[in-house]
């Protein structure tokens, strides 16, 4: 009766073990247990890094605050050379890079007119000339028949009309000398006139130079009526140039005459050519919506490496510091990564989920952080010019030979 009744237990399953009853807690458990280990695995060593800092030590060195502009080499005295007459250049004389002295004659225009014109002036003024002469001898005339007649009249054994006739004729003869004298002047004049067109029409060097362009050939018709096209440009001393660039208004308050650079230009790139600032001119200029400032540095061409036109790049010297103490601008914007607060993320939840990467803290320039005893320490500074990759430390409790941190990297 009683095996029956256990095998009836059986089926209906009222004897199953109690260990069995718990068996869906205890996978439950080890799921949970498995998902914990995993994500202490994946982001255990986000949660506390070991940092590994990146230093390089203070130092006193010489430090050279520079302005940095952009601008072309020119002649120092550059000559565009045009036609003040119209017409056909016959001779041109000249071809770039030749050297001319000073009234060379670079090209001439065809002069036949110009000639006829002088010519006539010469004849015209030769004319005037003579008829002068005859009124001066008709003058002559009538100042000596004026005078008998006035010796008559006074006697009186001269009729009054005659008197009167012969002072008329004297008065009309002084007036034809003044209009002849004036004639012969104009005559002058006009010769003075058409030999200066003439002397125009050799169109010649006003300085001592070089020919950099010639844009005229012979045969060629120049038309000076609108305006006067460019024939020659000449550059009066290729030995002495000068450099002309942009300085931005940033930093043209700190550029000033007689600061000393140094340039470069694509031809010799691994070469740096000395100038000098001479001028800095008030005007302003904009470019794109930048405003600049034009200033002008001499240069020593002795040498003829340098060209008209090239374009160069210049370092202005502003400031000179000797044995300053400085530090990498790195280290100036170093911050080390804010520690996560005591607590945060603790337990189950911290395991499972990871907390967020630590936030860098908010510094300013004024302070540096160094390495003493394998721990970074924050010192307060004042900082003084910099030339953009280093900065002068002018106080605070930082020497050379100490260990600034330029950078942080977890190990």
């Amino acid at each position: 009766m009683n095996e029956d009744r256990g095998d009836v237990a059986r089926t209906l399953g009222l004897n199953r073990p109690k260990a069995h009853r718990y068996r869906p807690w205890i996978w439950g458990g080890a799921a949970v247990v498995a998902v914990a280990a995993f994500v202490y695995l994946s982001y255990g060593q986000d949660i506390e890094p070991s940092a590994r800092y990146q230093t390089v030590d203070a130092a006193r060195a010489d430090l050279t605050i520079t302005v940095s502009a952009t601008g072309t080499i020119e002649p120092t005295n550059l000559v565009e050379i045009s036609s003040e007459l119209s017409g056909t250049l016959e001779t041109v004389h000249v071809d770039y890079n030749d050297l001319v002295e000073r009234g060379t004659v670079l090209a001439s225009l065809d002069t036949r007119k110009l000639q006829a014109q002088l010519n006539v002036s010469e004849a015209a003024l030769d004319a005037a000339i003579a008829r002068v002469a005859m009124a001066q001898a008709s003058l002559e005339d009538a100042r000596e028949k004026f005078t008998t007649a006035q010796e008559l009249d006074r006697r009186g054994v001269l009729a009054h009309q005659t008197f009167t006739t012969r002072k008329t004729a004297f008065d009309r003869a002084g007036a034809e000398l003044l209009s002849a004298e004036a004639d012969r002047d104009l005559a002058e004049a006009t010769l003075e006139l058409h030999q200066a067109e003439l002397d125009l029409a050799c169109i010649c060097s006003p300085v001592a130079g070089i020919v950099l362009s010639r844009n005229v050939d012979p045969g060629q018709i120049v038309a000076a009526s609108l305006s006067a096209p460019i024939l020659f440009t000449l550059a009066e001393d290729l030995t002495k140039m000068e450099l002309q660039v942009d300085i931005d208004e940033a930093d043209i308050g700190r550029v000033s005459l007689g600061n000393s650079a140094t340039f470069t230009v694509d031809a010799y790139d691994d070469r740096a050519f000395p100038a000098e600032i001479t001028e800095i001119r008030f005007a302003s200029e904009t470019i794109d919506g930048v405003v600049t400032y034009k200033a002008i540095l001499d240069i020593d061409n002795a040498e003829m490496l340098l060209r008209p036109g090239m374009t160069a790049s210049a370092e202005i010297i502003v400031e000179q510091i000797d044995d300053a103490l400085v530090v990498p601008n790195a280290a100036l914007r170093f911050a080390p990564p804010a520690e996560a607060e005591a607590g945060e993320r603790s337990g189950l939840l911290g395991m499972l989920v990871p907390a967020r990467e630590p936030q860098a803290r908010v510094t300013d320039s004024r302070s540096v952080w160094i390495l003493r005893a394998e721990t970074a320490v924050e010192i307060p500074v004042q900082t003084g010019a910099s030339d953009g990759q280093n900065t002068q430390i002018l106080s605070g409790d930082l020497s050379a030979g100490d260990l600034v941190i330029t950078d942080q990297s977890d190990g």
